[in-house]
């Protein structure tokens, strides 16, 4: 991935999220404050981020196979794993997912600016992964946080309003210093 793709395409998605917390429409509360619970957010962003998940161990080298010849079984026990925590572990799966693909798409856009010392406006995208790293991880550990914020955030319209420009600012900014490459 080109660091110019790698800083345009987190700056238009926090672009675009500022935006909807902008715009203030209550269908955007209300689905954002239903998201944690949601059984179709949890099929679609667990199931995305286990499906990229096995792609990846589809890649594994021989060094990581220390105990196997290929990575068909590491991918089927993930896979089976999977599958079972949409039965067992429902709760708060929307959230572990986004929390998941945080993690996976953290690892070309980071790896997109390094050593990139020549150009420090760089540092917008990568201090908005460190940042969305650092949320992926806590929600991930105690991802019932994620549905107080968002209740906090919404509570009063204002909150979301400033939220809302803040990212839409701090996206346009990224998605800007893309094309100063």
């Amino acid at each position: 991935m080109s660091l110019l793709l790698a800083t345009l395409l987190p700056g238009l998605f926090l672009a675009l999220l500022g935006g909807l917390l902008v715009w203030g429409d209550p269908r955007v509360s209300s689905t954002a404050r239903a998201l944690p619970r949601s059984k179709r957010a949890a099929q679609l962003f667990f199931g995305a981020g286990a499906l990229w998940f096995l792609w990846r161990l589809t890649k594994l080298g021989e060094a990581d196979l220390i105990f196997f010849q290929t990575p068909t079984y590491v991918v089927v026990s993930f896979g089976v794993l999977a599958l079972l925590a949409f039965f067992y572990t429902p709760d708060f799966l929307a959230v572990r997912g986004l929390c998941v693909l945080m993690l996976l798409a953290a690892e070309p856009l980071l790896y997109a600016a390094y050593m990139e010392f020549a150009h420090p406006q760089r540092l917008l995208m990568v201090g908005a992964v460190y940042a969305g790293l650092s949320a992926a991880l806590y929600f991930a550990a105690v991802p019932y946080r994620l549905r107080d914020f968002l209740e906090w955030l919404f509570l009063r319209p204002g909150r979301a309003r400033m939220a809302g420009w803040i990212l839409l600012s701090y996206g346009l900014a990224t998605a800007t210093a893309a094309f100063t490459y």
